[in-house]
């Protein structure tokens, strides 16, 4: 089952200029079984999921990408608004108090522009960030980032152990389905999705090219 588990459309993220049923539409498109909509510090209500998913055929899932003070983590099985930044340790007591997963979104996103490559930042170095010690997997392929940073990434969740996962971080239509994490068995809700992501049922690639 092929998702794109990290998408952005508006109006509920404010910086995206996908229409959720032109998403939805190029998914399909594009070969997807599913998309996960993580909007950023904003949730779908379970209903207007259910209705995109009869329109267009596949599966909706939902997240939230939330804003902490180590970086952006994409949240499952979370069903609370955060409306603001929030320290990352606060998050993830109340995330594993409601049976919830976290993922660390982009994590080397300009790391190089930050001045860690002129460092010569080690992946073993890199691995002592706190912010890992917080999630339960962390984006190893995103749309957005160059192939270094994802590469960094990658070493980086080999080094803790950490499960890996794909994503386009798509804020605009051609983008959606740059990465996916195509899963094994068929999934239908956010639990059986987490569980998968925990039990490593999953390979990283991207989208079927376009029909």
């Amino acid at each position: 089952m092929i998702i794109d588990l990290h998408v952005h459309t508006k109006p509920l993220s404010p910086c995206s200029h996908i229409d959720p049923l032109e998403m939805v539409a190029e998914a399909k498109r594009r070969g997807l079984d599913g998309v996960c909509l993580t909007e950023h510090h904003a949730l779908w209500g379970r209903s207007e999921l259910d209705e995109l998913a009869r329109q267009s055929g596949i599966r909706i899932f939902t997240g939230n990408e939330i804003t902490t003070d180590q970086g952006d983590i994409l949240v499952f099985r979370y069903p609370v608004h955060v409306p603001d930044i929030i320290p990352i340790a606060e998050l993830r007591r109340e995330v594993l108090a409601a049976g919830g997963f976290m993922i660390a979104a982009h994590p080397f996103r300009g790391f190089k522009v930050f001045g860690f490559g002129q460092l010569r930042m080690t992946p073993e170095q890199a691995a002592k960030r706190r912010l890992f010690q917080l999630v339960d997997a962390m984006e190893v392929c995103n749309g957005k980032l160059s192939e270094e940073e994802n590469r960094m990434a990658l070493e980086v969740s080999k080094i803790l152990g950490l499960a890996g996962t794909g994503g386009s971080d798509a804020h605009q239509i051609d983008e959606v389905g740059k990465w996916v994490t195509v899963f094994d068995r068929d999934i239908r809700n956010e639990q059986e999705l987490v569980d998968e992501i925990r039990a490593g049922r999953y390979t990283i690639g991207a989208a079927p090219a376009a029909s």
